[in-house]
């Protein structure tokens, strides 16, 4: 292999200005995921971004062993300044074409290189929507990148083996633009909306 499969950068990028947009008191409000207020949204991007990066450099160790449900996420004081600096850490990992072959490990599983290049940019489009509707900033993923996440979420969505790993899936109309689609098929109603 001589190029990666994917460049996550202007996803990352977008995510990264997502971040930028969240306003202190934003902070406690609600997210598409009920157990996540925006702080621990970020908190999550925050420590999978890490964990990414460590998987796509091969640098097993607690930071890839740690398996996402065993906190809750939060910020610290300097989140504004940390998240965009390991997200992009996390791109230069990704861009080595040696991080999607072979084995590596992300939340304390072992899976394929390619596999886990999947994840995390299922995780980057998906958390993008999340902090987007929750904060109500407009929310336009990288094309090329939301193509691969409605790929790997339909096949997730038909594998019997990976019932419940993502939550049921939202119906959404087959004429539904695809962001929606993508949305539904991680388990989230793309009509959700955050209270007023």
């Amino acid at each position: 292999m001589t190029d990666t499969p994917l460049d996550l950068g202007p996803q990352a990028r977008i995510v990264a200005r997502l971040a930028e947009g969240v306003t202190d008191e934003q902070l406690a409000d609600g997210t598409p995921c009920p157990r996540y207020a925006v702080r621990n949204m970020l908190g999550h991007l925050l420590g999978l971004a890490v964990a990414f990066r460590d998987a796509g450099r091969k640098d097993l160790g607690v930071t890839t062993d740690t398996s996402p449900d065993a906190a809750v996420p939060d910020i610290g004081p300097d989140w504004r300044e940390e998240l965009p600096k390991v997200l992009d850490e996390l791109v230069e990992a990704w861009r080595d074409p040696a991080a999607w072959t072979g084995t590596t490990r992300a939340g304390g599983v072992d899976l394929p290189g390619e596999v886990a290049g999947a994840v995390v940019t299922d995780e980057l489009v998906i958390h993008g929507w999340d902090l987007a509707r929750a904060t109500g900033q407009a929310y336009a993923p990288d094309p090329v990148v939301l193509e691969a996440t409605h790929t790997f979420l339909l096949a997730a969505a038909e594998d019997p083996d990976r019932a419940g790993v993502f939550g049921p899936v939202v119906p959404v109309p087959p004429d539904a633009p695809l962001l929606d689609r993508t949305v539904g098929l991680s388990g989230r109603d793309p009509g959700w909306t955050r209270p007023e």
